[in-house]
């Protein structure tokens, strides 16, 4: 539709944008909420779960000399903005999931956005007990568990080598990173 990635081709059509991807999917598969107000809170943990999850993604891409702080700012937002939002959505509702009495899509989100943070710093949920108990939870849930093992299709975080080739693809060779964890890509 807008000629760019991601695009997926499912049930005949040619899906595009990942957070239309994402809906389409979890309501084919009965993950995105039994009601309207269900959904909501699903969109808005999704959003929230989106906003950290690009910090830890563009991380690689940092400035030279700004990876360290960029990395400290990514710890602060999770531990003192996003997690505790999650930790007392667990606690004030007493279910095993964000929203209903059932696993939704921001359930898996949230389990990957948690390994993300724990790549980067692996005790990071030490102050986060039903965090933590989630994350074990979520984790033995059978279809999860096998993708958690190694040689599945899930991704490590990028290394050294594919940082470059990413860097070369988007053409930042030339001097081009990621500033402060914005969207604005600087000259340097």
């Amino acid at each position: 539709m807008y000629e760019e990635v991601p695009m997926v081709e499912m049930d005949g059509m040619n899906l595009v944008e990942t957070r239309a991807i994402l809906r389409y999917i979890a309501a084919k598969y009965d993950l995105y909420g039994r009601t309207p107000k269900e959904q909501a809170w699903i969109d808005m943990y999704a959003e929230g779960l989106k906003d950290l999850s690009d910090m830890v993604t563009f991380l690689p891409l940092s400035l030279p000399g700004e990876k360290e702080m960029n990395l400290q700012y990514i710890l602060e937002r999770a531990t003192t903005r996003f997690f505790p939002v999650y930790e007392k959505a667990l606690r004030d509702r007493g279910q095993d999931f964000l929203v209903g009495d059932r696993q939704s899509w921001t359930d898996v989100q949230l389990l990957e956005v948690i390994f993300m943070v724990e790549e980067c710093k692996p005790k990071v949920l030490s102050g986060f007990p039903l965090l933590q108990e989630f994350k074990a939870r979520i984790s033995s849930i059978p279809t999860i568990n096998k993708f958690l093992q190694p040689g599945s299709q899930r991704k490590p975080p990028l290394d050294e080598d594919s940082t470059e080739v990413v860097k070369n693809i988007f053409k930042f060779e030339h001097g081009m990173s990621l500033k402060n964890m914005g969207t604005i890509i600087a000259e340097h």
